[in-house]
């Protein structure tokens, strides 16, 4: 049977401390034309604790970071700098070598049991094979398979030991995945999406078996999810994550009850719930998630924060998205005129990469045959047909200035987590440096 390793409720088990994961794109002819390529910021500066014996949620949409985050945890990734520390030993920069003893205590589990069994190996074999690469021989092995299949609910388990992968359910295989991933007596298992791909009669009996696997073997969970309603039955805390930042970690029950990070909020919206008093309009992210090889200034997410204001970080391309939305629409109504007037409007200015210069003082040409002062002008008019929306909140000033239109944003603040009482949230809402104008209701 697995190792059931020390308890110790109130020590933290991994410390993780401005941990950076980087990836460094190609860059082919197209993008030494475009100017693309650079470094995507897979993880940017994250921070937290992981207490023994508990359950952590890091939830997020695809493309998050969540997933790179779980296997840079377990060496699977490198890290580019920041701290990982298991149970006080520091992991970043740790050799393959160096590491190997400590994956005894350390585990994934994979998003898709399939892909995470060979097809040719027996399930007695795939599950023996962690045994014998620590060194593990003989009958040993096949007690602890026997024990480890037992333990996972694969009983009786010598009915499963000559199968292979292709003879199992998806439940099935996602349980001799979990048995494989304890039967070194890990600490810490890493659960990245473990029942995504599950049907949903099968999905509940999974998350149970997890957790009683946590009591008898005292693990500490790392649950990787995008799915809200999983987290909220499975974790005792979640940490939502959006661009590589963790934005909100707190008590399941507080977060869900009191949500603070308006992207939090978001997400909980988008929830279904087919009560009919809670039937209208939900507080969706509006757009999409940013590109992490060039995030947003400041907040990640104030492109898509209906609450965003001076310091959460506007800049040219946010005034260019707005600019382009506007174009796009037939709203007669508009001091801007018809849909020939819109077009008219575009067409005053010279190039619209002047709005994407990563500066808080941008310069905006006109095209030829128009002025400085007809791109203001342009300026001014979106303006007063759309007062609210958040980009003007970040506007300094606009003026003309040597024949082009300048405008100057706010200085950007990154934001970092403050504790508000029930959970610590990375939003300028809750900053009293800043004292907004508005809070998140």
């Amino acid at each position: 049977m697995p190792t059931k390793p020390e308890q110790g409720a109130e020590q933290a088990l991994i410390d993780v401390s401005g941990l950076h994961v980087r990836y460094a794109l190609r860059r082919g002819p197209l993008a030494r034309i475009t100017g693309g390529g650079g470094v995507i910021r897979a993880v940017d500066g994250v921070s937290f604790q992981l207490r023994r014996g508990e359950v952590l949620g890091l939830v997020g949409e695809s493309g998050s970071g969540k997933s790179t985050l779980g296997r840079a945890l377990l060496g699977l990734v490198p890290a580019s700098s920041g701290s990982i520390r298991y149970a006080g030993t520091e992991l970043v920069g740790r050799s393959e070598r160096r590491m190997r003893p400590l994956r005894r205590r350390l585990q994934m589990v994979f998003q898709d049991p399939h892909a995470s069994l060979n097809p040719a190996m027996d399930v007695g074999t795939a599950v023996g094979h962690p045994l014998r690469i620590h060194g593990v021989a003989g009958k040993d092995v096949r007690d602890r398979v026997v024990e480890a299949l037992e333990l996972v609910g694969l009983s009786p388990a010598h009915r499963y030991l000559s199968l292979r992968p292709g003879d199992l359910s998806g439940g099935q295989k996602q349980r001799v995945v979990i048995a494989r991933a304890t039967i070194l007596g890990p600490e810490l298992l890493v659960a990245d999406e473990p029942v995504s791909m599950l049907d949903m009669s099968v999905r509940a009996k999974i998350l149970r078996l997890m957790l009683d696997l946590r009591q008898q073997l005292n693990l500490t969970y790392l649950y990787i999810t995008h799915d809200l309603a999983t987290a909220k039955l499975f974790c005792d805390r979640v940490a939502i994550m959006y661009l590589g930042r963790i934005v909100e970690i707190g008590r399941t029950d507080e977060v869900f009850a009191d949500p603070k990070h308006p992207y939090t909020r978001a997400l909980l919206a988008a929830i279904p719930d087919l009560r009919p008093e809670h039937a209208g309009p939900r507080d969706v992210p509006a757009g999409e998630i940013p590109d992490a090889a060039r995030p947003p200034a400041g907040c990640s997410y104030h492109p898509r924060c209906p609450h965003a204001f001076a310091p959460c970080g506007f800049e040219g391309r946010d005034l260019r998205a707005l600019l382009e939305a506007r174009w796009g629409r037939d709203e007669p109504g508009t001091a801007a005129g018809s849909t020939a007037d819109l077009a008219a409007e575009s067409a005053r200015f010279a190039d619209l990469d002047d709005f994407l210069v990563h500066s808080e003082r941008i310069r905006i040409r006109p095209a030829r045959g128009h002025t400085a002062a007809d791109v203001l002008q342009t300026l001014s008019a979106a303006r007063t047909d759309a007062p609210d929306e958040p980009v003007w909140r970040g506007v300094r000033a606009m003026a003309v200035e040597d024949h082009a239109a300048v405008v100057e944003f706010e200085p950007a603040t990154d934001p970092g987590l403050l504790d508000t009482g029930t959970a610590r949230v990375a939003c300028h809402l809750f900053d009293p440096r800043f004292a907004p104008a508005e809070q998140v209701s």
